[in-house]
């Protein structure tokens, strides 16, 4: 029996491994070997060193992570947003991982943590309108889209190179109440 994931909040050196880890999670050829993958919408970068190590040193912000025996399994980022609500984003499983449960005890992690350490009463999470498996994985966890959306950024090569020109974030919504 594998042993249960340890979670904690990222450092600055944690920031090249999360880099590999979450363009390992979406872009790729490597994203393939789980379900998470968004190599047939976007090429490019998810993230990059400078963005994750702001993130990590941000007071606003939880990155945190997941790990399996000292190795690096998941991570996800919770951002504060005054007064209670809570962004949950930058949500990777290690894909050769997925499926196991891990990144449902990761979410849950991310859920404690903006209630009870950022005091938010509702999360939001925005996702890629394209990815109905990943919509239906949230909605599963008690995740409600709210009729809401958001453009995808196409002028910022920071955030992938679309593939396609119809790409939009949904934004989805829980109470944490």
């Amino acid at each position: 029996m594998r042993a249960a994931p340890r979670y904690r909040t990222a450092h600055s050196g944690d920031v090249a491994s999360i880099v590999q880890l979450v363009h390992s999670a979406y872009r790729g050829d490597a994203s393939r070997a789980g379900w998470t993958t968004e190599a047939d919408l976007l090429d490019g970068q998810r993230t990059d060193p400078e963005e994750v190590a702001e993130l990590v040193l941000a007071a606003d912000k939880r990155l945190l992570l997941s790990e399996l025996e000292g190795e690096l399994c998941g991570c996800v980022l919770v951002k504060h947003q005054p007064p209670a609500l809570a962004h949950i984003g930058m949500f990777a499983v290690r894909p050769t991982l997925q499926g196991q449960g891990l990144g449902k005890g990761l979410l849950a992690e991310a859920e404690r943590v903006a209630r009870s350490e950022l005091g938010a009463q509702r999360a939001e999470m925005t996702v890629i309108e394209q990815r109905p498996d990943i919509l239906a994985w949230y909605q599963r966890r008690g995740y409600r889209l709210t009729g809401a959306s958001e453009p995808f950024p196409y002028d910022d090569p920071r955030f992938g190179l679309p593939r396609r020109p119809d790409l939009r974030f949904l934004v989805l919504a829980k109470s944490l109440a």
